[in-house]
């Protein structure tokens, strides 16, 4: 099983680097591939190869030769929270996310690799996001064309129809999985909102904890959300690499709803810095921006055999643990720099 070797686009994000973090330590042969620099210097360092090829020139993938790859991680996205107002143009979320997953498959096609794994946004599925109603795989899709998740939404939607058809008119063996927001140590202490650049809402919380400071609850503290700890989805692509049948669309997912107001009173239990119970105040009149949604895991339970571990509050103990021993460290660095306009 660890003697596959695997291909991984997108290698120096966030998701792609606790993935081969895990795969390395289960022996795989793993290829690293990015347009990051500071990915290309972090992989070398580790001893794993590392291929610069940037998924949108189709002549790059020379790079990586004739090796046959047993399974290709498609990871490499354009995402609202990595871009500028400055650098903001439409046609890179075609460009990277649709004419990019194009060339992964052509390449997957030319060399005749075995599987298909693509890790893909929940985002596309805004319209059903109805309260109480857990979203199951069958029940499409519904794009908002508004907002700075649209064009991320439109291209992530026509990547996965591409992903389809290579499989219906290629024989190409793939998995797609629907991602909500993916938590963990790394690049989530500042993100791009509306391509201003901000603090996180989970790392406010967090920095007031630490200072014992009241924690302030905007809005309707029961809007909750079903997100995930980068760990469990590390675990589904394992699962996803070694199951023979499984194809088609998975949830990977909690499968629960986290309210604003869970959120709070876990990282203040976590995090609090003294012995004094934590001060979390209600602020109704404050408006926030938080998202409900919820998605049904059925599916991949049943046929990857796979669910998740960590709880909301497993998933911040073991993010102390990350953050401590500093491995993921030069994710945060690179997200520093996309801040400063890089």
């Amino acid at each position: 099983m660890q003697n596959k070797k695997i291909l991984v686009f997108g290698a120096a994000g966030f998701m792609g680097t606790y993935l081969i973090d895990e795969l390395s330590r289960q022996n795989y042969q793993i290829t690293a591939t990015d347009v990051n620099e500071i990915g290309e210097n972090y992989y070398k360092s580790k001893g794993i190869a590392f291929v610069n090829v940037d998924i949108t020139k189709l002549h790059e993938f020379e790079k990586l030769g004739q090796t046959p790859f047993d399974v290709v991680l498609h990871l490499a996205a354009h995402q609202p929270a990595n871009v500028s107002s400055k650098n903001y143009d439409p046609k890179d979320y075609i460009t990277v996310n649709v004419l990019g997953t194009l060339n992964i498959l052509a390449f997957c096609k030319k060399n005749n690799i075995g599987k298909l794994i693509y890790a893909s946004s929940h985002r596309n599925t805004q319209g059903l996001w109805i309260d109480n109603k857990a979203i199951k795989e069958a029940d499409g899709r519904g794009i908002k064309y508004d907002g700075e998740y649209a064009m991320f939404s439109i291209s992530e939607s026509a990547a996965q129809d591409s992903v389809n058809y290579y499989s219906a008119s290629h024989g190409l063996k793939s998995i797609i999985f629907r991602l909500p927001p993916v938590y963990g140590y790394g690049p989530h202490t500042e993100i791009f909102k509306d391509g201003k650049p901000i603090k996180t809402g989970f790392q406010i919380f967090i920095d007031n904890a630490m200072a014992c400071k009241p924690l302030e609850v905007w809005g309707d503290g029961n809007k909750g959300r079903d997100i995930i700890y980068i760990k469990d989805v590390i675990s589904a692509f394992i699962k996803a690499i070694n199951n023979d049948t499984a194809k088609g669309l998975y949830n990977i997912t909690s499968g629960k709803r986290l309210t604003l107001r869970q959120e709070a009173e876990t990282i203040a239990k976590v995090f609090w810095a003294n012995s004094d119970n934590p001060i979390i105040i209600d602020k109704p009149e404050k408006p926030n921006s938080v998202d409900s949604f919820l998605y049904d895991i059925n599916k991949a339970k049943k046929e990857l055999d796979w669910e998740p571990q960590y709880s909301f509050e497993d998933m911040l103990h073991d993010y102390i643990k990350e953050s401590d021993n500093k491995n993921f460290s030069y994710l945060v660095e690179k997200r520093k720099d996309q801040l400063k306009g890089n």
